[in-house]
């Protein structure tokens, strides 16, 4: 999809890729709407755009938490700038270390699973009556491999993939197109909160990601997905060998499982 004229939503857009990302929309000729639940940060990255081009972006503060807050989301965006074209589903969180508890579990879900779904559910029969849509949701390596440290980062972000295949094989031959980003490390707020948390396992989780593979900034990730866009491109891989880590998972589950422990092993070990 080409993007110069076309609405966009992007959550999560306060800073890291989501800031990143509106950045590149507002340069390829979109007119975007930068939410995040930290509206002074909304703000400041609206306010970096170069001031010719300022008027085609708008920053809202917002809980994607709550449906009604979504709604309202999507109405100032019709209001500002047209209905919706795309939407990029970018806000999340890391969740706990460990086991968490139910609250953990829960806003855990709320932000990095059904916000997807409730955005899809009042967008794609808007969508499906004009006969195009694109829904762009971020995920994590996570989500095809499995993180280490966080139970609920992990299960969240395997089901934002699940969700985004589906909308893909659901709704694909009529009009909306799905991405789905899966990247490793990029340097933002999110990839150091484990190494931040004071918990072994947490301090592991970050280790195994920034050892994984190069870390990114959010303007190289960011980058990356609007090359993929223009190829509406389902899989959004910013670490090419992701592919390769999930071809072996597939290809023997017992001998991945094994290796997870060791590599596991080897980064606790090694923060001792």
């Amino acid at each position: 999809m080409k993007v110069a004229g076309k609405t966009a939503v992007v959550t999560g857009g306060g800073g890291g890729i989501g800031g990143a990302i509106a950045l590149r929309l507002v340069e390829a000729g979109a007119r975007v709407v930068v939410a995040d639940l930290d509206g002074n940060a909304a703000e400041a990255v609206v306010g970096s755009i170069p001031e010719n081009s300022r008027g085609a972006a708008i920053a809202v503060g917002v809980d994607v938490s709550d449906e009604g807050r979504i709604r309202e989301l999507i109405e100032r965006a019709e209001a500002e700038f047209g209905p919706v074209d795309m939407y990029f589903a970018n806000a999340g969180i890391g969740g706990p270390v460990g086991l968490g508890d139910d609250a953990a579990w829960a806003a855990t879900i709320d932000i990095n699973v059904s916000a997807h779904v409730r955005a899809a559910r009042l967008l794609v029969p808007g969508w499906l009556e004009r006969g195009e849509g694109y829904f762009i949701s971020t995920a994590s390596a996570a989500g095809l491999l499995t993180q280490i440290g966080s139970s609920a980062y992990s299960v969240t972000k395997h089901a934002a993939v699940g969700f985004a295949e589906w909308l893909s094989v659901t709704y694909g031959d009529n009009g909306i197109r799905v991405s789905c980003l899966c990247p490793m490390g990029v340097e933002t707020k999110l990839l150091r909160a484990g190494e931040n948390s004071g918990d072994a396992l947490g301090e592991a989780a970050t280790r195994a990601v920034t050892s994984a593979g190069a870390v990114l900034t959010p303007d190289e990730a960011a980058d990356i997905v609007m090359d993929a866009i223009d190829d509406e491109r389902f899989l959004i891989l910013p670490h090419p060998e992701v592919l390769e880590m999930y071809r072996r998972k597939g290809a023997d589950y017992e001998k991945w499982l094994s290796g997870m422990r060791r590599y596991q092993t080897g980064l606790l070990q090694a923060a001792d």
